[in-house]
């Protein structure tokens, strides 16, 4: 096995330290993923991939890194593992017969379509619906994504011990319930995908949204979207896929410098990514093409439109509408609804909208949802009915949570006046 010296192309050497950490993030996913196959135990493996990375510290300072340092840092961990279970098998003596196991049962180093298969085993691991959905996101993260749970506690606004605790208990369930390694059988495959990319498309969310920590978050989410792209292009992988491409495109736009919340219809769509938006309109079209798209496909053609529209007046508010038709239908529920009406008080006026939305709150649907009363209140002040407006504003702002929203909307309320 030949060996290169941590070094860039330019005359700057990088530190080796810098080299194995940007190693660890992209590769420890895959890396473990193999290790709980070959290992039979998250624990283990992840105990024994940490062995291995601070191991490769040591013996790559001389000789540099490996040409292919997977297999060198897999073929590591797995003989510290069984070195590991030697020195308990003095206590235990069922710690022998798991060592043996190991010595006599794996010999050839894995390929990299074992690998990848590896890693998407993994994913659907720590996906499984036994799991609670906060214990699924986290134990994506930690052992997928690589982060540690320090990153995950800060981008969650939660403390470290409340996050370890999640990862504990996911992966009790996972060993009490003895959850398969493995890829769900074809005809299973719709129902598991779904937990998959809704897991993906909660890690997303909360980036989109968070104050501080959102892009790192989000980046997370696209680039486990990517790596599943990569190892099962369904439809729904593309269509999720551009639809975090194609609403990511705009964070620049998003908000001022300071911080303030910047509305679709006011925002600087030079700041747009172009990039971002070719590769999301590509997705989507072709998720659209295969005919066997679902729900995420259709919001992101949604965005898709928007990001097509040089501006909000010529936008084609006639086919958003019609999208969110289709939607419904998928997928009902009133938050869908609450777009779909805002989508017609743009496209036929904001009586027709207000109509709508008023029908909603009646039902009690979407009582204690800011957003409701937010757009409310915007069609109000559009149609001059102020007062009405002023007092919509005012529930919204007493329903909101995120600072920058408060900001907006308390400086809606003093337009009013």
């Amino acid at each position: 096995m030949s060996f290169h010296k941590p070094e860039m192309t330019s005359a700057k050497p990088v530190p080796l330290s810098r080299a194995i950490e940007v190693l660890y993030r992209s590769e420890s996913g895959r890396i473990l993923a193999t290790l709980v196959r070959l290992l039979g135990d998250i624990d283990l493996a992840e105990e024994a991939m940490h062995e291995a990375f601070a191991t490769a510290l040591e013996a790559w300072r001389d000789s540099g890194i490996p040409e292919r340092p997977r297999p060198w840092l897999i073929s590591t961990a797995r003989f510290k593992a069984i070195d590991g279970m030697r020195r308990r098998a003095r206590f235990d003596a069922t710690q022998t017969d798991l060592g043996l196991y190991l010595e006599t049962q794996i010999h050839d180093e894995p390929q990299e379509e074992e690998i990848e298969d590896d890693h998407l085993r993994l994913i659907f691991t720590c996906c499984h619906p036994s799991l609670a959905p906060e214990g699924q996101v986290a134990l994506t993260l930690r052992e997928v994504c690589g982060l540690t749970t320090e990153e995950i506690a800060r981008a969650f606004l939660v403390t470290q011990a409340t996050l370890a605790q999640r990862i504990v208990r996911a992966k009790a369930v996972i060993r009490d319930k003895a959850i398969p390694y493995q890829v769900p059988a074809q005809q299973e495959l719709p129902e598991r995908l779904g937990a998959v990319l809704q897991v993906v498309y909660l890690v997303f969310n909360e980036g989109y949204s968070a104050e501080t920590t959102g892009s790192e978050l989000s980046c997370e989410a696209i680039r486990l979207g990517r790596l599943l792209h990569e190892l099962l292009p369904e439809p729904e992988v593309m269509g999720l896929l551009g639809l975090m491409l194609l609403q990511e495109s705009r964070r620049a736009a998003r908000s001022s410098p300071e911080g303030d919340l910047i509305l679709l219809d006011q925002q600087d769509r030079s700041l747009w990514n172009r990039d971002q938006i070719a590769e999301g309109i590509g997705l989507t079209e072709s998720a659209l093409a295969s005919r066997r798209f679902g729900a995420y496909t259709l919001q992101a053609a949604i965005a898709a439109v928007h990001a097509e529209a040089p501006t909000t007046a010529s936008t084609d508010w006639r086919q958003i509408v019609a999208l969110y038709d289709g939607l419904i239908q998928i997928q009902p529920s009133p938050v869908v609804e609450l777009n779909r009406a805002v989508a017609i008080a743009m496209w036929k006026g904001p009586e027709h909208g207000l109509r709508l939305i008023d029908a909603m709150l009646m039902r009690g649907e979407l009582t204690n949802y800011h957003l409701a009363h937010s757009a409310r209140a915007d069609l109000c002040r559009r149609l001059g009915r102020i007062s009405e407006a002023r007092t919509s504003y005012e529930r919204a702002l007493a329903l909101v949570r995120q600072e920058p929203e408060r900001r907006f909307l308390a400086g809606r309320l003093r337009d009013l006046k």
